[in-house]
This record gives structure tokens, sequence and C-alpha cells, in this order.
């Protein structure tokens, strides 16, 4: 893998300053979302362990009802974020594993080859440390709950640790991260699934035919959309597949291509200035709130769809979804929490064990394995203190963990114990990882600088 350290240099490969620039658009929101997220955390924390507890669970079992006519349908405030507003948050995932697949760090083997080996070390080898400490089947069906990378508390740990980070090791960081979102799909889909019902799947078929007719009629509007999104979604519902997959469906389908010529978008782009400048040369300000929506227009036809989509729903994701499912999920009553029981102690146990000494050791050996047969080489820039700390940064787990731990555990008891082992385990791989680092990155320039030894 052999990828340019810095965008600015001459002879860059375009694919990596595709990548870098993708890079920099992640880095300001899923840094600042790291923060809001771990907001949200404190609060469910506090307010679960409140004298204000009930409200807590009374806000959650909120019945929100939605009648049309003689239909009606009623869900709980939990089940509308966990089922229903994560589907928005999968369908980011989905637009982010297309967008990367098609220009990004997982377009070429040669890109994709270190992240994939090192994901897959960080997947299995978690996985093998969790079952072996539950061998109980009833604890055993949560292994995959520390197999996520939660990318937003990630990176912003990582960006707390400021610009002595090489660039490509903050490429190789988001690329595992979204290489683990694929392995997390693929898991929820083959075992957190319930028996699979024809008549869904086949509702979700007629969504996804109408997504593919709509993209053939032309029709740009993104609220066009909704509708056979929303047909995607019931069907995935009434199928027994999680709904939520939906959206990783929808994301895979939204167009790489720009809809139009791009010779001729440049040319709208200029009649459309053209036209500015000379409304405000004649001081037309009635015919110019027209012109400015002219430019909106012409300057979104620029962008494929699916670079687009994703930027318009990155930020709501970033900052309203994610929160609210740390809202709902991470609120952990320790007074309700019966960590004597040797069930309790063995899944928080090994989930802690799993993400911070599994992430480590899995994604250091897959990588180490890759480069040690030849199949693969490090990035230009980074060494094997710096994938230590990506190992570091991969224990924090959060948002994708405890969603998979929600799937996993019907029992109350174990699930607050996912989710308490899940809490502690991104916690110490967070200040692990800001301990470590930068005593990592200073050996790592110490060690390129002859003049500072």
């Amino acid at each position: 893998m052999a990828l340019s350290p810095a965008p600015a240099r001459a002879g860059s490969p375009p694919v990596a300053d595709k990548i870098l620039s993708a890079l920099d658009r992640f880095l300001h929101i899923e840094a600042l979302s790291g923060i809001v997220l771990l907001i949200a955390t404190a609060v469910a924390l506090i307010w679960a362990n409140s004298p204000a507890v009930h409200s807590y669970h009374e806000f959650l079992e909120t019945q929100v009802a939605l009648s049309i006519g003689a239909f009606s349908v009623s869900e709980s405030v939990h089940f509308l974020i966990n089922d229903g507003l994560m589907t928005i948050f999968f369908l980011v995932v989905g637009l982010e594993i297309r967008r990367e697949i098609h220009e990004g760090a997982l377009a070429t083997m040669r890109l994709a080859a270190l992240p994939l080996a090192a994901a897959f070390g960080g997947v299995m080898v978690p996985a093998l440390i969790y079952v072996a400490i539950n061998t109980d089947p009833a604890l055993r069906v949560g292994w995959a709950v520390p197999t996520a990378t939660d990318i937003a508390f990630a990176v912003g740990v990582l960006a707390l640790l400021g610009k002595s980070v090489p660039p490509n090791l903050r490429i190789l960081l988001l690329a595992l991260a979204v290489i683990d979102d694929i392995a997390a799909v693929i898991v929820i889909a083959l075992f957190y699934s319930e028996g699979v019902r024809g008549s869904g799947l086949l509702i979700a078929a007629l969504g996804i035919v109408l997504v593919t007719l709509f993209q053939r009629a032309g029709i740009r509007s993104a609220f066009a959309y909704v509708l056979p999104g929303a047909v995607v979604w019931i069907g995935a519902l009434y199928s027994g597949v999680h709904p939520t997959l939906a959206g990783v469906v929808l994301g895979l389908m939204t167009p790489v291509q720009l809809l139009r010529n791009r010779e001729q978008a440049r040319t709208d782009v200029a009649r459309a200035f053209d036209e500015l400048g000379a409304r405000l040369s004649a001081n037309d300000t009635k015919h110019l709130p027209g012109t400015l929506r002219l430019m909106r227009d012409v300057q979104r036809e620029l962008l494929p769809p699916v670079t687009r989509v994703q930027l318009a729903l990155h930020p709501w994701v970033a900052f309203g979804i994610m929160p609210l499912f740390a809202l709902a999920n991470a609120g952990v009553s320790f007074s309700d929490l019966d960590v004597s029981s040797a069930a309790a102690q063995s899944v928080a146990g090994g989930i802690v064990a799993a993400l911070v000494l599994g992430k480590i050791l899995g994604i250091f050996s897959g990588s180490w394995l890759l480069v040690r047969t030849g199949l693969g080489e490090l990035p230009a820039g980074v060494n094997w203190r710096g994938i230590t700390l990506v190992g570091c940064l991969g224990g924090i787990g959060f948002t994708m963990a405890i969603f998979v731990a929600g799937l996993a555990f019907g029992d109350p008891q174990l699930l607050g114990a996912a989710k308490l082992g899940v809490l502690v385990a991104s916690g110490l791989a967070g200040v692990i990882a800001l301990c470590l680092g930068p005593w990592l990155l200073r050996t790592r320039a110490a060690a390129s600088d002859p003049a500072a030894a």
C-alpha cells in the first residue's frame, strides 16, 4: 500500500488526492461529533442514575402514533431511534462504502490490502477472545459486540494528538473503520436477523425496483426517493432482516457518476456566474433570488449524487442521530445492574478484554502478516508504532458495539453488562491512545530525523 503522504506534493496520485480530500471533509465533522457523542453519553448516564430515572425510561417508551384514515401505527421513541433514525446512519455508511470503493481508500487492491488485513485481524481476534472467555451459548451470542470501531470517537481522539499524526495514518484509520462497518453490516444480516420471510423481501424488492426506475428516469431530487426508500425499509422490517440494513442497500445503490456531462455542467456554472454579475451590475434585486437558486442548482450538478447526499446527511447524522442514539442506549443504571453475577462479569469482562487487547493484537498482527508475506506494505510515513496507535483507537467501539449488543442480548441484565463493558472498554482505549500517542508519534519523528538523535 503506497499512498501519497501529503496532498500538496508534486506528482501526487489522483486517487490519493481524492482520498485526502474525503478525509478532510470527515475530520472536521467526525472530530466534533466525538465531543457531542461524549456529552450525550454523559447525559444518558447521569439521567439513568439520577432520582429522575423514571422520566428517562418514560421518555424512551413514549408512544408516537401516525394515523391516516383507518390506518394507524404506534411505536416507542426507542424503536424510532434504533430502527428508524439509525437507518439514516446506515445510509451514510452505505454511501461512504460506495464512494470509497469507487474512488477512495478501497478503490484498488493496492490501496485496500493493508486496511483489509488490519480490519480482518481487528474483527477475528476480538471475537475469538470474547468467545474464549464466554463459552456459555447464552453469553457467546455477543461475540460480534467487540468487533466494531466507532469512527467518530476514534477520529476525535486522533485529532487531540495534533498535527504530528501522519496523513496516511488518518487514511488508514478511516479505511479500517469503513471496512469494520462493512463487516458489521454482514454480521447483522447473517447472525442477528430473524428468520427471513419471503413476503417482506418481495416488498423490499419492489422498493429497490422503484429506486432503479427513478434513477433511469433521471429523477435527481433526493426527496423523491423517500417513498421507495420507505418501501425498502418496511420490506426489511417485515422480512425479519434488521430494517436499518435498508439504509445500506440504498446507499450502495446511489450513483457515483455525475448525472450530466461535466463540461456541460461547467458551461452552466459559467453562465450562472455571468448572469449573477449582470444582475448585480444592473442592481436587479427583483430577479437576483432566481439567479442565486440557479447557481445552487448548477453547483449541485457538479457533485455526483453519492457525494451530494453524503455531504447533506452527514452533519445531521453526526450531530443529531448519533447523539440521540447515545442518549437512548448509553443510559446504564448502575443500581439495576447486577455485576455480582458471573454471567454479567463474564460478558462485561469479555468485551473489555476483546476491545482493549483484541483490537491492538488483531490490527497489528493482521498488518504484520500482510507485510511479512509480501502481499502489501506500510504506507509512506507510517511505521509499526503508528499501526499500534491505530490498534489502540480501534478499541473504541461505542455506537456500533452498543447497537449490536442490543441485537445480541434480550436479557436486560446481560444487555446492561454488555453496554457497561463497551463504555469501559471505549474509555480505556481512548485513554491508552491519548497516553501512548504522543510517545509513539514522537518516537516516529525522532526515528525519521537523523538530526534529532
